[in-house]
């Protein structure tokens, strides 16, 4: 294909075709020049003349370029004649073309450069040509490990990510581990044995211990797993690090267990779900001690700060129709006093599900300020329908943004024994 082009280019008025062993010269007027036959009479016009001459016994050369080539069809002429007519071999016709093989080189070496720019699009930085995308692979050991880029939208008013965007990794991250097991079916995250029965998941208990906020562009390293949290419940732990140093950003422990999905109620674990989720179990312990401190009751009279009239939108309902979990720690973080957001950032947070709500649902989000412990500042939250049924408590701990965060988060862990 690339001789062919090469020749049309230099010879415009014929077109040149190989089939069957036979070559043949098309001439633009549709004349064949058959390799069995040769014209005497016909001499193809050039570019410049634009006309066309008639010689009589003119001698057409056997050999164009190094291809034999003969007359046109209808002639008659023996093949003494052919013989004949035919000019000698001369130092000159017995030379290459190397036009041809030039123009050919040339086309190749387009092309290939063509590709080349293609393909050269990719920006320099080996981070950026990591699938931020892709649902990550199982490890060797049993955990989950998922790699992912923070974005300009998950960054908030400190320039860092924001609480709700690492907690909705907590949540990408964990189903894409179920997807990747390969035991998800066409539910939330549940297992083809739990879609059987028509049960979810629900979260029952979960904490977080912040290091270290990321920043936008950073790459983050996410290794999750899960173990058995009693008889009927499923423990989930994950590790947010440093992509490149390997520094660790986040630790998060939570406790899931069942729901039925049609009478809204929580539902023990069977046997055949079991079968299909503890194969995957990870003997580990928790990557946080267990909080066991008891969460004081919260209402109007002791609270701080109120905020009322909180209602779901359409938008912070999930597949199983209710409000995301992620939602409720944003409704409770809005109620802190401005002056705890502007100073200081969530450090450590424990929180505790009682009941969900759906779209109908008027809430009230109340935080009660408890005073400083070593430079930090605790707080209780509850999250509650207007007519006093718990739905969240929490408890948070802040410390300043510019203090050093040297052995910080270690002390706080410290305090929730």
């Amino acid at each position: 294909m690339v001789a062919t082009a090469a020749t049309a280019a230099f010879f415009p008025g014929t077109q040149v075709a190989l089939e069957s062993g036979v070559k043949t010269v098309r001439s633009k007027f549709g004349a064949t020049v058959s390799s069995n036959k040769v014209s005497e009479s016909i001499k193809l016009r050039s570019s410049s003349s634009r006309n066309v001459q008639v010689v009589g016994n003119a001698q057409v050369p056997t050999k164009v370029n190094g291809a034999v080539v003969g007359v046109m069809d209808g002639v008659d002429k023996d093949d003494d004649e052919l013989m004949s007519s035919s000019p000698s071999k001369t130092f000159i016709n017995q030379l290459p073309d190397w036009s041809m093989l030039l123009a050919a080189m040339t086309t190749i070496f387009l092309a290939a450069e063509k590709q080349w720019m293609m393909l050269d699009w990719k920006p320099k930085r080996p981070d950026y040509l990591i699938d931020a995308f892709g649902l990550g692979r199982i490890m060797e050991g049993g955990f989950f490990r998922q790699t992912f880029s923070i974005r300009s939208y998950e960054i908030g008013a400190d320039k860092t990510a924001s609480i709700e965007a690492m907690m909705n990794h907590l949540q990408e991250t964990a189903l894409n581990h179920v997807k990747t097991a390969g035991i998800m079916s066409d539910g939330f995250g549940t297992t083809q044995a739990m879609c059987k029965k028509k049960l979810i998941w629900v979260v029952s208990k979960m904490q977080v211990l912040m290091d270290r906020y990321p920043v936008w562009g950073d790459l983050v390293q996410v290794d999750t797993w899960v173990c058995a949290a009693g008889k009927h419940g499923m423990r989930r732990d994950w590790v947010f690090s440093d992509s490149h140093t390997g520094e660790t950003l986040m630790r998060a422990t939570s406790v899931w267990v069942m729901m039925s999905q049609e009478t809204r109620r929580l539902a023990k674990m069977p046997d055949d779900v079991r079968a299909e989720i503890e194969r995957h179990f990870v003997d580990r312990e928790p990557i946080i001690d267990d909080d066991k401190r008891k969460l004081p009751k919260l209402n109007k009279e002791t609270a701080d700060c109120i905020l009322a009239g909180l209602t779901p939108k359409w938008s912070d309902l999930d597949v199983n129709q209710h409000v995301n979990n992620v939602k409720y720690v944003g409704w409770m973080l809005e109620s802190v006093p401005l002056s705890i957001l502007e100073n200081n950032e969530l450090a450590a947070m424990t929180l505790e599900y009682r009941r969900e709500c759906g779209r109908d649902s008027v809430l009230e989000s109340m935080t009660s300020v408890l005073g400083n412990i070593s430079d930090s500042v605790e707080c209780q939250h509850l999250l509650c329908l207007d007519n006093g049924e718990e739905i969240v408590k929490g408890r948070t701990m802040w410390t300043p943004k510019l203090a050093k965060k040297t052995g910080t988060v270690d002390q706080l862990e410290g305090q929730s024994h």
